[in-house]
Protein backbone atom coordinates (compact mmCIF):
# COMPACT_ATOMS: atom_id res chain seq x y z
CA UNK A 1 0.00 0.00 0.00
CA UNK A 2 1.38 3.43 -0.96
CA UNK A 3 2.12 5.95 1.73
CA UNK A 4 -0.53 8.64 2.32
CA UNK A 5 0.13 12.12 0.96
CA UNK A 6 -0.19 15.45 2.76
CA UNK A 7 -0.03 19.04 1.59
CA UNK A 8 0.87 21.78 4.06
CA UNK A 9 0.08 25.26 2.75
CA UNK A 10 2.60 27.44 4.54
CA UNK A 11 5.05 25.24 6.35
CA UNK A 12 7.97 27.58 7.09
CA UNK A 13 6.43 29.70 9.84
CA UNK A 14 6.66 29.01 13.58
CA UNK A 15 4.36 25.95 13.50
CA UNK A 16 5.30 24.66 10.05
CA UNK A 17 8.25 22.41 10.78
CA UNK A 18 6.43 20.85 13.76
CA UNK A 19 3.52 19.99 11.47
CA UNK A 20 5.72 18.72 8.64
CA UNK A 21 7.90 16.54 10.84
CA UNK A 22 4.86 15.29 12.73
CA UNK A 23 3.31 14.20 9.45
CA UNK A 24 6.54 12.50 8.38
CA UNK A 25 6.60 10.62 11.69
CA UNK A 26 3.07 9.43 10.89
CA UNK A 27 4.13 7.98 7.56
CA UNK A 28 2.94 10.74 5.22
CA UNK A 29 4.74 11.85 2.08
CA UNK A 30 4.69 15.60 2.60
CA UNK A 31 4.59 18.53 0.18
CA UNK A 32 4.65 22.15 1.31
CA UNK A 33 3.31 25.04 -0.77
CA UNK A 34 4.82 28.40 0.12
CA UNK A 35 6.39 31.47 -1.43
CA UNK A 36 9.96 30.21 -1.14
CA UNK A 37 11.10 33.43 0.54
CA UNK A 38 11.85 31.57 3.77
CA UNK A 39 13.37 28.14 4.24
CA UNK A 40 14.06 26.55 7.62
CA UNK A 41 16.69 23.96 8.45
CA UNK A 42 14.20 21.84 10.38
CA UNK A 43 12.37 20.84 7.16
CA UNK A 44 14.12 17.65 5.95
CA UNK A 45 15.24 17.27 2.30
CA UNK A 46 12.68 14.57 1.43
CA UNK A 47 9.87 17.13 1.68
CA UNK A 48 8.75 18.42 -1.73
CA UNK A 49 8.48 22.21 -2.09
CA UNK A 50 5.98 23.95 -4.36
CA UNK A 51 6.90 27.61 -4.60
CA UNK A 52 3.88 29.74 -5.37
CA UNK A 53 1.76 32.56 -3.94
CA UNK A 54 -0.83 30.99 -1.60
CA UNK A 55 -2.69 34.30 -1.57
CA UNK A 56 -3.31 34.07 -5.34
CA UNK A 57 -6.00 31.56 -6.29
CA UNK A 58 -4.94 31.14 -9.92
CA UNK A 59 -1.26 30.85 -8.97
CA UNK A 60 -2.04 28.13 -6.44
CA UNK A 61 -4.20 26.22 -8.93
CA UNK A 62 -1.47 26.38 -11.54
CA UNK A 63 1.23 25.29 -9.11
CA UNK A 64 -0.79 22.29 -7.88
CA UNK A 65 -1.79 21.17 -11.35
CA UNK A 66 -3.51 17.76 -11.18
CA UNK A 67 -2.01 16.82 -7.80
CA UNK A 68 -4.33 15.24 -5.25
CA UNK A 69 -3.62 14.69 -1.55
CA UNK A 70 -5.08 12.54 1.20
CA UNK A 71 -4.74 15.44 3.65
CA UNK A 72 -4.39 19.21 3.35
CA UNK A 73 -3.47 21.50 6.25
CA UNK A 74 -3.98 25.18 5.36
CA UNK A 75 -2.06 27.46 7.72
CA UNK A 76 -1.32 30.39 5.42
CA UNK A 77 -2.93 32.38 2.64
CA UNK A 78 -6.51 33.30 1.83
CA UNK A 79 -8.37 30.51 3.54
CA UNK A 80 -11.70 30.68 1.74
CA UNK A 81 -9.99 30.65 -1.66
CA UNK A 82 -7.69 27.79 -0.66
CA UNK A 83 -10.74 25.82 0.50
CA UNK A 84 -12.29 26.27 -2.94
CA UNK A 85 -9.09 25.31 -4.76
CA UNK A 86 -8.78 22.09 -2.76
CA UNK A 87 -12.30 20.82 -3.52
CA UNK A 88 -11.80 17.53 -5.35
CA UNK A 89 -8.04 17.64 -4.63
CA UNK A 90 -7.96 16.43 -1.03
CA UNK A 91 -9.47 13.85 1.24
CA UNK A 92 -9.29 15.51 4.64
CA UNK A 93 -9.10 19.33 4.99
CA UNK A 94 -7.77 20.98 8.17
CA UNK A 95 -7.68 24.76 8.38
CA UNK A 96 -6.31 27.35 10.77
CA UNK A 97 -7.98 30.66 11.56
CA UNK A 98 -7.99 32.81 14.65
CA UNK A 99 -9.62 34.48 17.62
CA UNK A 100 -10.94 37.52 15.69
CA UNK A 101 -13.85 35.30 14.65
CA UNK A 102 -15.31 36.01 18.10
CA UNK A 103 -17.35 39.14 18.53
CA UNK A 104 -15.43 41.33 20.95
CA UNK A 105 -11.99 39.84 20.32
CA UNK A 106 -10.85 42.89 18.37
CA UNK A 107 -13.52 45.24 19.68
CA UNK A 108 -14.52 44.41 23.27
CA UNK A 109 -16.66 47.55 23.35
CA UNK A 110 -19.09 45.72 21.04
CA UNK A 111 -20.19 43.64 24.05
CA UNK A 112 -22.10 44.78 27.14
CA UNK A 113 -20.36 44.99 29.51
CA UNK A 114 -17.20 45.36 27.40
CA UNK A 115 -14.95 42.34 27.11
CA UNK A 116 -15.05 38.72 25.96
CA UNK A 117 -16.52 36.05 28.25
CA UNK A 118 -13.69 34.43 30.21
CA UNK A 119 -13.02 31.79 29.11
CA UNK A 120 -14.48 32.08 25.60
CA UNK A 121 -16.02 28.84 24.28
CA UNK A 122 -16.37 27.89 20.62
CA UNK A 123 -20.09 28.67 20.88
CA UNK A 124 -19.54 32.34 21.81
CA UNK A 125 -21.06 35.03 19.57
CA UNK A 126 -19.20 35.53 16.29
CA UNK A 127 -18.31 38.71 14.41
CA UNK A 128 -21.25 39.18 12.05
CA UNK A 129 -20.92 42.92 11.38
CA UNK A 130 -18.26 44.13 8.95
CA UNK A 131 -18.76 47.69 10.19
CA UNK A 132 -18.07 46.60 13.78
CA UNK A 133 -14.88 44.69 12.94
CA UNK A 134 -13.87 44.17 9.33
CA UNK A 135 -11.07 41.68 10.03
CA UNK A 136 -13.12 39.61 12.44
CA UNK A 137 -15.98 39.50 9.97
CA UNK A 138 -13.69 38.14 7.24
CA UNK A 139 -12.06 35.62 9.59
CA UNK A 140 -15.41 34.18 10.67
CA UNK A 141 -16.88 34.04 7.17
CA UNK A 142 -13.76 32.26 5.94
CA UNK A 143 -14.62 29.54 8.47
CA UNK A 144 -18.16 29.39 7.11
CA UNK A 145 -16.81 29.01 3.58
CA UNK A 146 -14.45 26.22 4.65
CA UNK A 147 -17.34 24.10 5.91
CA UNK A 148 -19.50 24.97 2.90
CA UNK A 149 -16.75 23.54 0.66
CA UNK A 150 -15.58 20.76 3.02
CA UNK A 151 -18.37 19.71 5.44
CA UNK A 152 -16.07 17.21 7.21
CA UNK A 153 -13.24 19.72 7.67
CA UNK A 154 -11.64 20.51 11.02
CA UNK A 155 -10.93 24.13 11.89
CA UNK A 156 -8.66 25.52 14.60
CA UNK A 157 -8.93 29.00 16.08
CA UNK A 158 -5.38 29.97 16.99
CA UNK A 159 -4.52 32.67 19.51
CA UNK A 160 -1.28 34.62 19.04
CA UNK A 161 1.45 32.07 18.30
CA UNK A 162 4.92 32.48 19.78
CA UNK A 163 8.25 30.75 19.33
CA UNK A 164 11.15 30.75 16.86
CA UNK A 165 10.41 32.05 13.35
CA UNK A 166 7.53 34.26 14.45
CA UNK A 167 7.64 37.30 12.16
CA UNK A 168 6.42 39.82 14.75
CA UNK A 169 7.09 38.31 18.19
CA UNK A 170 5.54 40.20 21.08
CA UNK A 171 8.41 38.94 23.23
CA UNK A 172 10.86 41.09 21.22
CA UNK A 173 9.36 44.14 22.94
CA UNK A 174 10.69 42.65 26.17
CA UNK A 175 13.89 41.01 24.91
CA UNK A 176 15.23 44.06 23.08
CA UNK A 177 14.77 46.20 26.19
CA UNK A 178 16.73 43.59 28.13
CA UNK A 179 19.50 43.52 25.51
CA UNK A 180 19.57 47.32 25.57
CA UNK A 181 20.10 47.25 29.33
CA UNK A 182 16.85 48.87 30.40
CA UNK A 183 16.40 48.94 34.17
CA UNK A 184 12.63 49.53 34.09
CA UNK A 185 9.74 48.39 31.90
CA UNK A 186 6.23 49.83 31.88
CA UNK A 187 3.13 47.60 32.00
CA UNK A 188 -0.53 48.67 32.08
CA UNK A 189 -2.77 48.00 35.07
CA UNK A 190 -0.10 46.04 36.95
CA UNK A 191 0.30 43.77 33.89
CA UNK A 192 -2.72 41.72 34.98
CA UNK A 193 -4.21 41.30 31.50
CA UNK A 194 -4.69 37.67 30.48
CA UNK A 195 -4.21 37.12 26.76
CA UNK A 196 -4.17 33.63 25.31
CA UNK A 197 -1.02 32.63 23.46
CA UNK A 198 0.04 29.31 22.00
CA UNK A 199 3.59 28.02 21.73
CA UNK A 200 4.24 26.85 18.18
CA UNK A 201 4.97 23.26 19.17
CA UNK A 202 1.84 23.11 21.32
CA UNK A 203 -0.62 24.38 18.71
CA UNK A 204 0.96 22.17 16.03
CA UNK A 205 0.46 19.22 18.37
CA UNK A 206 -3.23 20.10 18.62
CA UNK A 207 -3.57 20.05 14.81
CA UNK A 208 -1.77 16.71 14.60
CA UNK A 209 -4.21 15.25 17.12
CA UNK A 210 -6.95 15.93 14.55
CA UNK A 211 -4.86 14.09 11.95
CA UNK A 212 -4.69 11.11 14.32
CA UNK A 213 -8.44 11.15 15.05
CA UNK A 214 -10.14 12.18 11.78
CA UNK A 215 -13.55 10.75 12.62
CA UNK A 216 -13.70 12.51 16.00
CA UNK A 217 -12.48 15.83 14.56
CA UNK A 218 -14.64 15.82 11.41
CA UNK A 219 -16.87 18.88 11.19
CA UNK A 220 -15.51 20.40 14.39
CA UNK A 221 -14.11 23.79 15.36
CA UNK A 222 -11.54 23.88 18.15
CA UNK A 223 -10.07 26.68 20.23
CA UNK A 224 -6.34 26.19 20.46
CA UNK A 225 -3.58 27.52 22.72
CA UNK A 226 -1.49 26.83 25.81
CA UNK A 227 -3.33 25.29 28.74
CA UNK A 228 -1.87 27.90 31.10
CA UNK A 229 -2.60 31.56 30.38
CA UNK A 230 0.00 33.90 31.85
CA UNK A 231 -0.49 37.55 32.75
CA UNK A 232 1.56 40.12 30.90
CA UNK A 233 3.53 40.77 34.10
CA UNK A 234 4.38 37.07 34.38
CA UNK A 235 5.52 37.02 30.74
CA UNK A 236 7.82 39.99 31.36
CA UNK A 237 9.25 38.38 34.50
CA UNK A 238 9.82 34.97 32.84
CA UNK A 239 11.63 36.50 29.86
CA UNK A 240 13.85 38.55 32.17
CA UNK A 241 14.70 35.53 34.30
CA UNK A 242 15.54 33.49 31.18
CA UNK A 243 18.08 36.13 30.17
CA UNK A 244 19.41 36.69 33.72
CA UNK A 245 18.18 40.27 33.78
CA UNK A 246 16.82 42.18 36.74
CA UNK A 247 14.63 45.24 36.35
CA UNK A 248 11.73 47.07 37.91
CA UNK A 249 8.30 46.38 36.43
CA UNK A 250 6.45 49.69 36.68
CA UNK A 251 2.64 49.67 36.64
CA UNK A 252 0.68 52.58 35.20
CA UNK A 253 -2.99 52.99 34.27
CA UNK A 254 -3.52 51.80 30.71
CA UNK A 255 -4.22 55.32 29.45
CA UNK A 256 -0.69 56.36 30.52
CA UNK A 257 1.20 53.16 29.73
CA UNK A 258 1.74 54.11 26.09
CA UNK A 259 5.04 52.18 25.62
CA UNK A 260 3.24 48.93 26.54
CA UNK A 261 0.75 49.11 23.65
CA UNK A 262 2.74 46.77 21.37
CA UNK A 263 2.92 44.15 24.14
CA UNK A 264 -0.81 44.16 24.83
CA UNK A 265 -1.80 44.61 21.16
CA UNK A 266 -5.17 46.25 21.74
CA UNK A 267 -6.51 49.63 22.93
CA UNK A 268 -7.87 48.06 26.14
CA UNK A 269 -6.55 45.82 28.91
CA UNK A 270 -9.49 43.40 28.71
CA UNK A 271 -8.84 39.65 28.69
CA UNK A 272 -8.70 37.20 25.79
CA UNK A 273 -8.88 33.66 27.16
CA UNK A 274 -10.05 30.64 25.15
CA UNK A 275 -11.96 27.72 26.64
CA UNK A 276 -9.99 24.58 25.66
CA UNK A 277 -12.50 22.09 27.10
CA UNK A 278 -13.59 20.74 23.70
CA UNK A 279 -10.01 20.31 22.45
CA UNK A 280 -8.98 18.48 25.61
CA UNK A 281 -12.10 16.30 25.86
CA UNK A 282 -12.38 15.34 22.17
CA UNK A 283 -8.74 15.02 21.16
CA UNK A 284 -6.94 14.61 24.49
CA UNK A 285 -4.88 17.76 24.14
CA UNK A 286 -2.20 18.59 26.71
CA UNK A 287 0.67 21.07 26.37
CA UNK A 288 3.85 19.48 25.04
CA UNK A 289 5.94 22.34 26.42
CA UNK A 290 4.92 24.18 29.58
CA UNK A 291 4.43 27.90 28.80
CA UNK A 292 7.08 29.21 31.21
CA UNK A 293 9.64 26.92 29.56
CA UNK A 294 8.36 27.85 26.10
CA UNK A 295 8.75 31.56 26.87
CA UNK A 296 12.29 31.01 28.09
CA UNK A 297 13.11 29.15 24.85
CA UNK A 298 11.59 32.00 22.84
CA UNK A 299 13.45 34.71 24.75
CA UNK A 300 16.79 32.97 24.29
CA UNK A 301 16.11 32.36 20.60
CA UNK A 302 15.34 36.05 20.10
CA UNK A 303 18.52 36.97 21.95
CA UNK A 304 20.47 34.79 19.51
CA UNK A 305 18.41 35.81 16.44
CA UNK A 306 17.57 39.48 17.07
CA UNK A 307 15.16 41.36 14.85
CA UNK A 308 16.76 43.95 12.62
CA UNK A 309 16.36 47.46 14.07
CA UNK A 310 13.53 49.21 12.22
CA UNK A 311 13.12 46.05 10.09
CA UNK A 312 9.87 44.39 9.04
CA UNK A 313 9.31 42.75 12.44
CA UNK A 314 9.69 45.96 14.40
CA UNK A 315 7.54 47.84 11.91
CA UNK A 316 4.76 45.29 12.38
CA UNK A 317 5.11 45.48 16.16
CA UNK A 318 4.95 49.30 16.00
CA UNK A 319 7.33 49.62 18.94
CA UNK A 320 9.68 52.61 18.45
CA UNK A 321 11.83 51.71 21.49
CA UNK A 322 11.94 55.42 22.30
CA UNK A 323 13.78 55.20 25.61
CA UNK A 324 14.10 58.98 26.01
CA UNK A 325 10.32 59.31 25.97
CA UNK A 326 9.91 56.31 28.29
CA UNK A 327 12.33 57.84 30.80
CA UNK A 328 10.46 61.13 30.66
CA UNK A 329 7.18 59.31 31.28
CA UNK A 330 8.65 57.35 34.19
CA UNK A 331 10.00 60.52 35.77
CA UNK A 332 6.62 62.25 35.46
CA UNK A 333 4.83 59.20 36.87
CA UNK A 334 6.98 58.93 39.97
CA UNK A 335 6.73 62.68 40.53
CA UNK A 336 2.91 62.45 40.29
CA UNK A 337 2.85 59.62 42.84
CA UNK A 338 4.98 61.63 45.24
CA UNK A 339 2.63 64.60 44.91
CA UNK A 340 -0.39 62.67 46.25
CA UNK A 341 -0.82 63.54 49.93
CA UNK A 342 -1.58 60.78 52.46
CA UNK A 343 -5.35 60.37 52.84
CA UNK A 344 -6.68 59.41 56.26
CA UNK A 345 -9.86 57.34 56.56
CA UNK A 346 -12.01 57.34 59.68
CA UNK A 347 -11.89 53.57 59.44
CA UNK A 348 -9.30 52.22 57.04
CA UNK A 349 -10.72 49.87 54.38
CA UNK A 350 -9.30 46.37 54.65
CA UNK A 351 -9.38 43.05 52.79
CA UNK A 352 -12.33 41.45 54.63
CA UNK A 353 -12.03 39.07 57.56
CA UNK A 354 -11.86 36.10 55.20
CA UNK A 355 -8.43 37.16 53.87
CA UNK A 356 -5.50 35.57 55.71
CA UNK A 357 -2.55 36.27 53.40
CA UNK A 358 0.27 38.81 53.78
CA UNK A 359 -1.05 42.03 55.32
CA UNK A 360 -4.24 40.34 56.46
CA UNK A 361 -5.87 40.20 59.86
CA UNK A 362 -3.57 39.04 62.66
CA UNK A 363 -4.42 36.06 64.79
CA UNK A 364 -6.39 37.14 67.85
CA UNK A 365 -5.15 34.35 70.08
CA UNK A 366 -2.60 31.55 70.09
CA UNK A 367 -3.61 27.95 69.59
Amino acid sequence: MSEPTALVIGGTGPTGHFLVNGLLDRGFRVTIAHTGRHEVDEIPPEVEHIHTNPFDESALKGALGDCRFDLTIATYGRLRRIAGVMVGRTGKFISVGGGPAYRGYMNPQALTPPGLPVPTPETATKTESEAEDGKGYRVFHSEVEVFAQHPDATHFRYPYVYGPYQIAPREWCIVRRILDGREQIIVPDDGLTLSHFGYAQNVAHAVLLAVDQPEVAAGQVYNCGDETVLTLKQVVAICAAALDHEWEIVSMPYVLAVPARPMIAQPWSTHRVFDLTRLKADLGYRDQIEPAQALAITARWLRDHPLAPVGTGEKVLQDPFDYAAEDELLKAWFKALESIPPIRFKTEPWYTTSYSGPGGSKRRSEW
